[in-house]
């Protein structure tokens, strides 16, 4: 996965990443069902253009599987991996992810590495994370 773009707008760090490949919806299930068994209190809303979003009531990393298609689908939560809130947004037939981090810790080292929207940088903090929920999409 390639990181397009971050910016920083208050205590959040937004980003744009691009997949290798387009991807469909069972794909998308597999990654947020990867991510949901590594977050704390994790939501997953799903939406698609004029429909508006809705929240999929899920119980299970195995329920996410079960989630009907649409245009696309976000995960959120505390992530037990980064030890951070964040936002993932996959888009169905597309190649295109939305992360957020929350960038606000009083984890002096997580603060310092979400300090800045540095391209360089937060590459370094998010790829191999972001590359692990692309995998997820494949196996």
């Amino acid at each position: 996965m390639k990181l397009l773009g971050v910016k920083k707008d208050g205590d959040w760090l937004y980003s744009e990443w691009t997949l290798t490949y387009r991807v469909g919806w069972d794909s998308i299930c597999k990654a947020a069902s990867l991510v949901y068994r590594y977050t704390e209190d994790p939501e997953i809303f799903v939406g698609s253009g004029g429909t508006g979003e809705k929240k999929a009531m899920v119980a299970s990393a195995e329920e996410v599987m079960d989630i009907e298609e649409n245009g696309y689908l976000t995960i959120r939560g505390v992530s037990g991996i980064i030890r951070l809130p964040l936002v993932i947004t996959v888009f169905n037939q597309s190649d295109l992810v939305r992360l957020s981090v929350f960038a606000k810790t009083d984890d002096e080292k997580l603060a310092e590495e979400f300090a800045e929207a540095d391209y360089r940088n937060f590459n370094l903090s998010m790829c191999q994370f972001m590359d692990s929920v692309e995998i997820a999409m494949f196996e």
